[in-house]
C-alpha cells in the first residue's frame, strides 16, 4: 500500500471514529456541532504526555480520551438547557474556545499557533486506528440492542413520552455527550501520532461543521449512518480529483441532492430492518 493509500485509509478512519463522536449527542435529540474540541482535547493531551511526559501511546490516547470525556460531561449538564439552533451556536463557540486555549494559553507546551513539533520518529500503524474503529462499532452494535439503547431511541423520538415512562433523560444526555466526546478525544490522539504535528487550525469551525455532515448526510438515527457519511466526505473528493477546479461544486451539488431526496440521511432505522427488503425481493423472484 503506497503512502497515498495508508494517508487516505487512516483519515478515514479517523474521521468515522470523530462522526460516531457526533452520533453519540445527536442520538439523544442534541445537535454538537463542536466536537472538533474534544478532538484537539485528545490530540493535545496524549501529545504532551507522550513528549513532556514520556508516557507510552495505549495509556496517552485513554487518558486524553477521560480528560475530553470529564469536559464533555461538564459542558452536558448547561447544555441541557439548550434546544436546537442555540445548543449548536454553544457547541460551536465551545470548540472556539478551547482551540484557543491551547494556542494561547499553554502554548509553552503545544507550541501555540506554530503548531506543536517533535510528537514522535514514527507514525502509529493504520491497525491502530482501525483497531479503534472495530471497537467502537462493536461497542455500539451491543449499545443498540440493548435496554440502554432503546432508551436513547425513545429520548431521541420523543422526550416528553420517554420521561413518563421512567426514562433518565438528563443521565442519557450528559453521558452522551460524555462518550460522544471520549471517542472524539481519542480520534484526535490517534491524528497527533499518526500525523507527528498539529496546530490549532486542524480543528477550527469548518472541521466542527464536515463533522456534523458526516453525521447528518449519512443517518443520525442509526451508527451504520454516520460510518457511511464519513466515507462518502472522505472518499468522494479523492475520486473526483479529474474534476480539478469543479472538484468543490460538483461536491457541493451531491450535497444539496441528498439533503432534499434524503432528509432522513442515506441509512435509516427502517432501511435496516429486513422486512423493509422483502417486497423488492418478492418483485425479483420469477
Amino acid at each position: 500500500m503506497s503512502s497515498y493509500q495508508l494517508d487516505l485509509f487512516s483519515s478515514l478512519g479517523i474521521n468515522i471514529l470523530l462522526a460516531l463522536s457526533v452520533y453519540c449527542p445527536m442520538a439523544t435529540g442534541q445537535l454538537s456541532i463542536g466536537n472538533a474540541g474534544f478532538m484537539a482535547i485528545g490530540a493535545y493531551v496524549s501529545a504532551m504526555l507522550t513528549v513532556h511526559v514520556h508516557l507510552p501511546l495505549f495509556p496517552s490516547l485513554i487518558i486524553g480520551g477521560i480528560a475530553a470525556a470529564i469536559i464533555g460531561v461538564l459542558f452536558g449538564f448547561p447544555a441541557l438547557r439548550l434546544k436546537g439552533i442555540f445548543l449548536a451556536m454553544a457547541t460551536l463557540c465551545f470548540g472556539e474556545i478551547v482551540r484557543n486555549f491551547f494556542m494561547n494559553f499553554l502554548q509553552t507546551l503545544t507550541g501555540g499557533a506554530y503548531g506543536f513539533r517533535g510528537i514522535g520518529d514514527v507514525p502509529i500503524l493504520i491497525s491502530w486506528i482501525w483497531g479503534w474503529v472495530a471497537l467502537s462499532l462493536v461497542f455500539f452494535f451491543f449499545l443498540s440492542r440493548s435496554r440502554l439503547g432503546l432508551a436513547l431511541m425513545a429520548t431521541h423520538d420523543d422526550q416528553t413520552v420517554s420521561e413518563l415512562i421512567g426514562i433518565n433523560i438528563v443521565f442519557l444526555k450528559v453521558a452522551a455527550f460524555g462518550v460522544g466526546a471520549f471517542i472524539g478525544g481519542v480520534a484526535g490522539g490517534l491524528y497527533a501520532h499518526y500525523y507527528l504535528y498539529i496546530e490549532p487550525e486542524f480543528f477550527n469551525v469548518w472541521e466542527s461543521i464536515f463533522i456534523a455532515l458526516y453525521v447528518i448526510m449519512g443517518g443520525m438515527l442509526t451508527y451504520w449512518g454516520p460510518v457511511l457519511g464519513a466515507s462518502i466526505f472522505t472518499l468522494l473528493p479523492e475520486f473526483l480529483r479529474f474534476l480539478q477546479d469543479w472538484r468543490g461544486a460538483f461536491f457541493g451539488v451531491v450535497i444539496i441532492g441528498l439533503m432534499i431526496a434524503r432528509p432522513s440521511g442515506l441509512v435509516t432505522r427502517e432501511i435496516l430492518r429486513i422486512d423493509f427488503w422483502i417486497p423488492y425481493l418478492k418483485r425479483r423472484k420469477p
